[in-house]
């Protein structure tokens, strides 16, 4: 089989999977950055998370990764003052745009830290703006051409994806969370897993008390507990703890056998735990276990 057949085979919205096992893992904003800071990096936590990729990878050969991160403090903090994720008012469009372009900056800065400790560690990882790809439509994909992002995979380089600003067909402009577009890809790729790394030890239920860790989520678990999942501290512009919640349970239900983790990056092995098979925090399942 050549280069590109096998590339025409990842062209089928449901494929085998020809690699062992793909994951997406995503490195939230609030664990990468200081979401309280505006634009503060955590950059030892960035050289420990890529060093803990670069070893869980290492050590699974089979393992083929998406690999996607937040803005945190970079991006939300310009988005949110400038209102992108709203589009465009029918008002003051200069300034809107100079947001635009503002917001696309900083979320482009803490990419490029982002890859920086990836490359240290000796992960083959290749940036893939969404700005440049991705068009939305009333706030969702559109369209993207996935090329690509597939091509890469399929050589083996691993690529990188962030929350960024997105032309909109109605909107005129929105900014797409990279759960927005992890919900895309998985609908065409097919994840075994998808792991969500960030400060919190998973979903609360009583969030900011803190006293209870739900260990597993379904649509009864989402009811009982919704006025519970509230945001931390900090910047963010794209909805927090509940549409997360929300958008990873309406996927799982659409892919049921896929299972979607949240869980906490911050303690020393938690991410290379995760991508070799044994994450902790919360699952989010489309049925829950009786």
């Amino acid at each position: 089989m050549t280069y590109y057949s096998k590339l025409d085979a990842l062209s089928k919205p449901c494929y085998s999977n020809p690699m062992n096992e793909l994951v997406f893992l995503k490195l939230g904003g609030s664990l990468i950055t200081d979401k309280t800071r505006p634009y503060t990096a955590r950059a030892q936590t960035l050289a420990r998370l890529a060093a803990e990729i670069a070893t869980a990878m290492r050590q699974n050969p089979g393992l083929s990764l998406v690999l996607g991160h937040g803005s945190g403090s970079f991006g939300h903090t310009a988005a949110k003052e400038y209102q992108t994720r709203e589009g465009l008012p029918q008002s003051n469009s200069e300034r809107y745009w100079q947001g635009f372009a503002e917001v696309w900056y900083q979320a482009a800065q803490l990419n490029r830290l982002v890859m920086d400790a990836l490359h240290t560690a000796k992960i083959a990882a290749l940036a893939l703006s969404p700005a440049a790809s991705v068009t939305a439509c009333e706030g969702q994909v559109w369209a993207w051409d996935l090329t690509p992002l597939k091509s890469a995979l399929q050589a083996g380089l691993v690529p990188v994806i962030y929350g960024d600003v997105i032309f909109d067909t109605v909107r005129g402009g929105t900014i797409l969370s990279t759960e927005d577009l992890f919900i895309h890809l998985a609908r065409h790729l097919r994840p075994n897993r998808i792991l969500l790394a960030g400060l919190e030890g998973g979903v609360w239920a009583d969030f900011p008390a803190r006293t209870r860790l739900l260990n597993e989520i379904g649509p009864e678990v989402l009811e009982m507990n919704r006025s519970g999942f509230r945001n931390a501290a900090g910047a963010d512009v794209t909805g927090g703890m509940l549409a997360k919640v929300e958008q990873m349970l309406t996927l799982v239900q659409e892919l049921p056998s896929l299972q979607v983790y949240i869980f906490s990056g911050e303690a020393a092995g938690a991410v290379e735990l995760a991508l070799k098979g044994a994450p902790s925090g919360t699952v989010i399942c489309a049925s829950q276990k009786k």
